[in-house]
């Protein structure tokens, strides 16, 4: 019978009484002793490790990568850091590019790595937006939609099953005629065009970027996506106005661009570094099953893969946090804790039997980018990572702790677990095991 252990966790203002539910004496409960001394509440912090803090930030709101912290994250934590121009920011899971835009805006050095191509293209594509006058978008759109009609449809990857149930097909056909259109522009404003097209293409169709999967939902109200575009370039020309008047023409100008890369970051050896970067402020792909192929496959089939085997190769190829994820035959649990969690889950019966190779995985990459760190990063490096622990079949997995005793194996010192919010637990999880709050955490790390 399983022990609960009473732990405090003291915050800010007050001091919170937690249950935990590790059974007595086992690894998970011998990790949370280790670090609780220094986990901490920060419960201010909850809207700003989501997307929802972003939601009125110029430029920013034009995209929902629901994945994504806020700008008020990156904000803060520049200062935290005491950062500063001299300083190198470095994003190693950059999705929408939170991190690498707030940094320009202080004029700081950085740069982001991504491995899903839409993410990648909407980091490196939003900065472009401040090059930009003030009405030259509309005046482009003007001329965009009256050579619409002429175009012939854009090839897209069709024989993905989602894309022949989300759209009727006239508006699908209008799509397909709208992106030829915006093929034909010149640099930027083709990307730039391209970005606002993708931010739209949620909203005319049947899907919703709901939970782990993009959901159909035939009842929907579907946009004209012409109508839709419209709305979405006076919204960028309203963050254009915006952003040129609280960035002096001074400050403008000395804005440093960041460098955007497509790549893995479980292997950086590729990566132009132009110095050893002094900060990370990132957050990795959760252990909770999602997969961001799925949830953006309408994106990519428009313009990044050509057929569903391309998609595949995608799927395969990103950090394996999701449920499809391919274990090699030598590969076990690298973490006492992880071991402990799979022996538990192995004798229960799951809604999904890849669960245990979902969590061997992602542990086993997350150690390999944390190896990666330790080999690219300055001396007192200093590292913010947003975190999220998960539950399956009332097993507990302290993500924030394990990684970090992976990281002072890999030579960085833990200086804090800050506690931004607690989760709740899906009704089945709750009726079957009972309440537990889950913690959504930021590590702080520094390398030695």
């Amino acid at each position: 019978m399983k022990k609960e252990v009473c732990q405090l966790l003291r915050g800010a203002n007050r001091v919170v009484l937690i249950r935990s539910p590790y059974p007595h004496g086992s690894e998970r409960e011998i990790l949370e002793n280790k670090f609780k001394q220094i986990i901490c509440e920060e419960l201010s912090l909850k809207s700003s490790v989501s997307y929802i803090g972003n939601k009125n930030v110029p430029i920013l709101r034009l995209y929902r990568y629901k994945e994504a912290f806020a700008y008020s994250f990156v904000k803060q934590f520049l200062k935290r850091f005491d950062v500063s121009p001299r300083d190198y920011v470095f994003d190693p899971f950059v999705g929408m590019g939170t991190t690498t835009f707030t940094s320009m805006l202080h004029g700081i050095p950085s740069i982001g790595i991504e491995k899903l191509p839409i993410a990648y293209f909407i980091a490196k594509t939003l900065p472009l937006l401040l090059k930009l006058k003030r009405g030259e978008l509309k005046k482009i759109f003007l001329s965009l939609i009256k050579e619409v009609p002429k175009c012939e449809p854009a090839e897209v990857a069709i024989d993905v099953p989602i894309m022949k149930r989300a759209f009727d097909e006239t508006t699908l056909l209008t799509l397909r005629k709208l992106k030829s259109a915006i093929e034909k522009l010149d640099y930027p404003y083709k990307d730039i065009f391209l970005l606002l097209f993708f931010s739209i293409l949620e909203e005319c169709s049947f899907t919703s970027k709901d939970g782990q999967f993009l959901r159909l939902k035939y009842n929907k109200k579907v946009a004209d996506p012409i109508e839709a575009l419209s709305k979405k370039v006076s919204q960028a020309e309203e963050d254009i106005c915006r952003l040129n008047t609280f960035l002096l023409g001074s400050v403008k100008n000395k804005l440093v661009m960041p460098d955007i890369y497509l790549g893995d970051a479980r292997d950086l050896s590729n990566i132009s570094f132009k110095k050893p970067p002094t900060v990370i402020l990132t957050s990795p792909p959760y252990a909770n099953r999602y997969d961001y192929t799925r949830t953006y496959s309408l994106e990519l089939c428009f313009h990044f893969v050509k057929n569903f085997e391309e998609l595949k190769k995608i799927r395969f190829g990103i950090l394996r946090s999701h449920i499809e994820s391919k274990i090699k035959e030598n590969e076990k649990p690298n973490h006492p804790v992880i071991e402990e969690v799979i022996n538990a889950l192995n004798c229960k019966k799951l809604n999904n039997p890849k669960i245990p190779i979902m969590l061997t995985t992602y542990f086993i990459d997350m150690e390999k980018v944390i190896e990666e760190w330790s080999k690219i990063l300055a001396e007192r490096a200093k590292i913010a990572m947003v975190v999220d622990n998960v539950r399956f079949e009332g097993e507990l997995i302290p993500v924030d702790l394990v990684l970090s005793d992976i990281a002072e194996k890999k030579g960085f010192e833990v200086k804090k677990i800050i506690v931004a919010r607690y989760k709740g637990n899906s009704s089945q999880q709750m009726k079957k095991y009972g309440k537990v709050p889950v913690r959504e955490s930021i590590v702080i790390w520094e390398k030695i």
